[in-house]
């Protein structure tokens, strides 16, 4: 298969520093994460799922090249996260929705990823690629582009970064596999979720769910558990609740 690219917030509990979830506490408390889409309203947060804002770090030329964690925010046990942006207290939700009359209808393909997802094939990796998931974080155009490099991936310099790409790739469009284990190859995320910034789109990204955590849509279905997926925050998703990159087309601001 040949590939292209292509109304008031929960105000929770508030805990000091010094109880932010290590990575033990974080397994054990795995399947209370929980994120639950409210019909035409904020995403609710549940379990002491912690939030930082991560900035895509870029080099000279544009290209996306690392992750940098800039803050980390209060942890609580619930709080509501802003879905149609429009709230003034983001990234938390004030209630605009209502004011707004946001329409946040979910859209998505709600099959699982493996279900739809193309493979590109290579010598030492494959690609896996499900395109309509991209929210145009950009890592995987460096050194000719994560397509190029699956094919050159018997060479351990260009193997090394187009595993680097696909992992960076914070909506999971891209998962790069090893071909001699058939084993999908994933950063070691705890449960978080994190508000991405894009400084060389100029612009506010989604918001990056990463370790597993449970997401429910409005109607009560249970969307596949990744690793990671990326959650609109614009409110002018047409792939919702997933990000579809059009942050960057309005230029939105958090």
């Amino acid at each position: 298969m040949v590939l292209q690219r292509s109304p008031k917030p929960l105000t929770g509990v508030r805990f000091p520093q010094p109880l932010l979830l290590d990575k033990n506490m974080a397994r054990q408390n795995k399947d209370k994460f929980k994120i639950k889409v409210a019909k035409d309203g904020p995403y609710l947060i549940s379990g002491y799922l912690p939030l930082a804002k991560e900035k895509i770090v870029s080099n000279k030329q544009g290209e996306s090249v690392a992750w940098q964690k800039i803050k980390d925010y209060p942890l609580k046990e619930n709080y509501a996260l802003c879905r149609c942006g429009h709230s003034a207290d983001k990234p938390y939700c004030d209630g605009a929705h209502l004011k707004s009359k946001f329409i946040g209808t979910e859209t998505a393909n709600k099959q699982k990823y493996n279900e739809c997802a193309g493979t590109l094939e290579g010598p030492e990796l494959d690609l896996k690629d499900w395109p309509e998931l991209c929210a145009l974080a950009r890592f995987c155009d460096r050194v000719g582009g994560t397509w190029e490099l699956i094919t050159k991936s018997d060479d351990a310099a260009f193997k090394k970064i187009a595993v680097q790409q696909a992992c960076d790739c914070p909506s999971g469009r891209l998962v790069a596999m090893d071909k001699k284990t058939s084993k999908d190859i994933e950063p070691d995320f705890e449960p978080s979720a994190s508000l991405v910034e894009d400084s060389a789109a100029q612009a506010s990204g989604p918001i990056w769910v990463k370790g597993g955590v449970q997401i429910e849509a409005a109607d009560g279905f249970l969307y596949e558990k990744r690793n990671r997926v990326t959650l609109c925050r614009c409110g002018q998703s047409k792939n919702k609740p997933y990000c579809d990159g059009t942050h960057i087309e309005t230029g939105f601001k958090d």
